[in-house]
């Protein structure tokens, strides 16, 4: 592993710093009190403490985002965060921060493939990356994401495996939001990027296809579960419009939420319906936060 992101990290049962194993030794990482967590041979580490409540996206899930976002559909999400991500490290690097280090790290919470956490490492040349998860199919897939990336299985709702404000730009896409954690890990001058579905997102689909709805009250609740440790620098819709064959809605459906309460029968006929190509409106909220 990246030793800049090693020293990042820290022990998720007692919080000590973590390193290498010892040549020779099962690939490992280490803590001080002996506390020992494994690297999987796809690249990851295993940093959690206990088991997970959970096992994330299925493979069949993150194979259809994988293939989804390799089609470049969302490269406008990217493009959004990279931009936000260039302008907090340059915020930050003016400001004067002894704990920061001499180099950025991003981490991307819930980073699923890892493809956003790719693209905003590569518009930050001297930055290094963390894809946290807690589904072992994403990871295999993050940890190959970026060559100045590392990955870790660890359920975001818990305490993060970083110090405390270690972290330059937090990057939360379409993932739960642990704000005490995220305020915790975040440098005092760093930046929290939330992307959201915004009220229209997928609009064509939702009725056509029988999908779940965006919470309408989506912005609110994001606010309130991060307005006690954060406050909002600013908020703007992106969107862009696609125009997307039958299959390619299938694995648009595939990779989201709405696979797991979707009947592939069903789906199958509502799709043979739809015209071809399909218009389809990505419309995601970008929220910009910084640490109270």
């Amino acid at each position: 592993m990246d030793p800049r992101i090693l020293d990042r990290l820290r022990c998720p049962v007692c919080g000590e710093p973590l390193a290498e194993a010892a040549a020779g030794t099962t690939s490992a990482l280490r803590c001080p009190r002996r506390h020992s967590f494994d690297i999987a041979r796809q690249g990851y580490v295993n940093l959690l403490a206990g088991r997970a409540p959970h096992v994330g996206d299925s493979a069949e899930m993150v194979a259809a985002r994988a293939d989804f976002l390799a089609a470049g559909h969302y490269d406008s999400i990217s493009a959004a965060l990279s931009d936000a991500a260039r302008e907090a490290v340059v915020r930050l690097r003016a400001t004067p921060t002894p704990d920061f280090g001499a180099y950025p790290l991003v981490v991307d919470a819930g980073a699923g493939t890892g493809r956003y956490l790719g693209a905003v490492l590569a518009a930050l040349p001297d930055a290094v990356g963390l894809a946290l998860d807690v589904s072992k199919p994403a990871l295999r897939r993050a940890a190959r994401a970026h060559s100045r990336a590392a990955a870790a299985l660890a359920d975001t709702w818990q305490r993060l495996p970083l110090a405390d404000a270690s972290t330059a730009v937090l990057l939360n896409v379409f993932a739960p939001r642990n704000g005490p954690e995220f305020h915790r890990v975040l440098d005092p001058a760093g930046t929290l990027l939330v992307v959201t579905p915004d009220t229209d997102h997928l609009a064509e689909l939702v009725d056509a296809l029988d999908l779940l709805r965006v919470d309408p009250d989506k912005a609110d609740r994001v606010a309130a579960s991060l307005g006690g440790h954060f406050t909002p620098v600013s908020s703007a819709v992106h969107r862009a419009e696609l125009a997307l064959a039958r299959p390619e809605v299938a694995t648009l459906v595939g990779m989201g939420p709405s696979a797991w309460h979707t009947d592939p029968a069903a789906l199958a006929t509502r799709l043979a319906a739809l015209p071809e190509p399909v218009p389809v409106t990505v419309a995601v909220r970008l929220d910009i936060l910084r640490p109270r």
